[in-house]
């Protein structure tokens, strides 16, 4: 049950996609090389919210995890609040603080998981190297588009 509520918070975070879809927008970017095909993201996200509901489900039960939960909280808002900011607003330096900050709170998650159990901690992995991969995109875009 405590997986499952995590994952709908997951899925609430997830939906931003549903509503502020790339379109013609993103589409008309200049993007780097290494920019994954538009299928690799629903992938990707679905897998790392799995994930991260079975950190959060491991985690919340543990004594000595409220700084971790409180971390996980942040890190789903801020998740929840960059898909309108990129995607909605198209404002892609705003984005890249969003990011950078999301990035920060995940990798001191991160860090707090593996002291209490390191299954999560290795459950928080994938979404942490993805991290980088979508903060190195965004700021590629972000510099690649400065103009428009």
């Amino acid at each position: 049950m405590l997986f499952l509520t995590f994952l709908i918070a997951c899925a609430a975070a997830g939906a931003t996609g549903i509503i502020f879809q790339p379109g013609a927008w993103y589409d008309g970017l200049k993007k780097p090389g290494f920019t994954p095909p538009r299928w690799a993201f629903p992938v990707a996200w679905t897998s790392i919210y799995i994930l991260i509901a079975w950190a959060a489900a491991r985690l919340a039960p543990l004594p000595g995890s409220d700084m971790a939960m409180a971390l996980w909280a942040a890190q789903i808002a801020l998740n929840t609040l960059w898909t309108p900011v990129f995607f909605g607003a198209h404002r892609t330096g705003w984005a890249m603080a969003v990011i950078v900050i999301l990035w920060l709170v995940v990798a001191r998650l991160t860090v707090l998981a593996f002291g209490l159990d390191v299954w999560a901690g290795v459950l928080l992995l994938p979404y942490l190297i993805w991290l980088c991969l979508a903060a190195a995109l965004n700021f590629s875009i972000w510099r690649m588009n400065r103009r428009r």
